[in-house]
């Protein structure tokens, strides 16, 4: 009776049946492997309550979805096409983010496929390599400081265009103005630069320099953004 509760309606006798014990230690092992992997994804970086949840689940997931599809070419290219559809549904991440979402994906398909020690294998190496990479800060770009953006205000009556030159000349490598903007009813202009510093050291002095040039108005000093969207 049990067994026949679990057994699919269009079965046939050629169809090969996951029993209930096969069926909870796979999604069982699944759910640990995508707490791990949470965790491991945890450690050195900004993350939210939800996306961690999610990379917790995920492989469940994945994996109860394969073990239903069980060879079925049919099947699986429709949960391939509902899966881009749940793509486009959501905001879009960082690298780091989306590269995590796929080994989530694979440690869940390798479960779903029966290969469990398979699975904990490729989890445990995955995470170990992320920790380390996080560890080590790879890919951190060196000399970040001096990257910057640099809005400055200035009267309207002022040429805009290499006033401050010779200013940028002594304390920057390289200087582009990116945007000019008018404001307070055309009153003003707002001038933002990305430049490379030569020296941080030196960038209070460039600040003031800049001061007597603009009348002593607004100046902002911010980090160069370089991720336009994040999940």
């Amino acid at each position: 009776m049990i067994e026949n509760l679990f057994k699919g309606l269009f079965d046939t006798d050629l169809t090969s049946v996951i029993s209930v014990p096969n069926f909870l230690l796979c999604v069982g092992t699944s759910l640990v492997l995508g707490i791990l992997m949470a965790l491991a994804y945890m450690y050195r970086t900004r993350y939210t309550k939800s996306f961690v949840i999610t990379l917790a689940l995920l492989p469940a997931v994945v994996c109860v979805v394969i073990m239903m599809v069980n060879g079925n070419v049919g099947a699986g290219v429709a949960v391939a096409g509902a899966f881009s559809l749940v793509r486009f549904r959501s905001v879009p991440g960082t690298a780091k983010e989306i590269c995590t979402l796929f080994l989530a994906m694979g440690a869940g398909l390798i479960a779903g496929m029966g290969y469990l020690g398979y699975a904990a294998l490729f989890t445990l190496l995955m995470c170990i390599v992320f920790v380390i990479l996080n560890r080590f800060d790879l890919g951190t770009k060196k000399n970040s400081g001096k990257f910057k953006t640099l809005t400055v205000t200035i009267p309207e009556d002022l040429d805009y265009s290499g006033i401050f030159d010779d200013i940028f000349e002594e304390f920057t490598v390289s200087c582009d103005l990116v945007r000019v903007k008018s404001t307070n009813m055309g009153s003003m202009f707002k001038l933002t630069y990305n430049l490379i510093l030569r020296d941080v050291t030196k960038e209070k002095e460039m600040i003031d320099r800049i001061r007597c040039r603009n009348g002593n108005l607004e100046i902002v000093v911010s980090a160069q953004e370089t991720v336009s969207a994040e999940l």
